[in-house]
């Protein structure tokens, strides 16, 4: 947790504190998200954009090396032994996640709970949409496989009560995605709930890589593409 995910709630923490302390209501500011950094040199953004693509993903390869060598990488389901089952279930949850979210973002917005979010900041260049893309497998791979496949295994070892992982795993979740306001925490506390009580039943992580995922493509490229008519959230 403390190089990846729950670092990442401490300083979401900090940001909500930050927006909620500056002399602005938090549904008049904006929440910019994977932005260019040298939008002028289009080659070096490229390169800084993979950066941020395989950097992140080193915390879950650390947790699958840490579960093979302790004999249970094989029991989170993180392969593609079954991908139909996989597919379908993903696409099952991008609807039950995906609908009631944009619903819950418009609201919290509204109530001034929340920032106005802009997911896809890059520059229009060749490699856009395809960077988009990989930083959305890069969060599903990532958020999924630590804090279902790691967390799960690991706390269960620890003697926690099973009620206690899937909430404790949510409220982490909820935590690190604080730095777009009050809507998102919650709304990530919620889908982080419906992932663990899923993971439980289908004991594979691949269905909430695959949802994730696909959740974060329809986000970033939809909003790349849709970006005016896109205010309310």
């Amino acid at each position: 947790m403390a190089v990846s995910l729950g670092q990442s709630a401490v300083y979401s923490i900090l940001s909500l504190l930050n927006k909620l302390t500056l002399n602005v209501d938090l549904n008049q500011q904006t929440t910019s998200m994977n932005s260019s950094v040298t939008p002028d040199r289009p080659w070096l953004d490229l390169l800084y954009q993979l950066s941020y693509i395989a950097f992140p993903l080193v915390p879950a390869f650390l947790a699958l090396y840490l579960l093979r060598i302790s004999g249970q990488r094989e029991t989170i389901g993180f392969d593609l032994k079954r991908p139909g089952f996989d597919l379908a279930w993903g696409c099952g949850l991008l609807a039950a996640i995906g609908i009631p979210g944009l619903g819950l973002l418009a609201l919290a917005k509204a109530l001034n709970l929340n920032t106005h979010i802009a997911p896809a900041n890059l520059a229009a260049h060749w490699w856009t949409i395809p960077v988009l893309v990989g930083l959305a497998v890069m969060n599903g791979v990532l958020e999924e496989v630590v804090m279902l496949g790691y967390f799960f295994t690991r706390a269960k070892q620890l003697g926690w009560h099973l009620a206690v992982i899937v909430i404790a795993s949510a409220a982490i979740r909820g935590c690190y995605h604080l730095y777009q306001g009050w809507g998102s925490g919650f709304g990530n506390f919620c889908m982080g709930l419906l992932c663990g009580l899923v993971f439980i039943k289908t004991k594979r992580v691949m269905p909430l890589v695959v949802a994730h995922t696909l959740l974060d493509v329809f986000s970033f490229v939809g909003y790349s593409l849709l970006e005016p008519w896109l205010t309310w959230i």
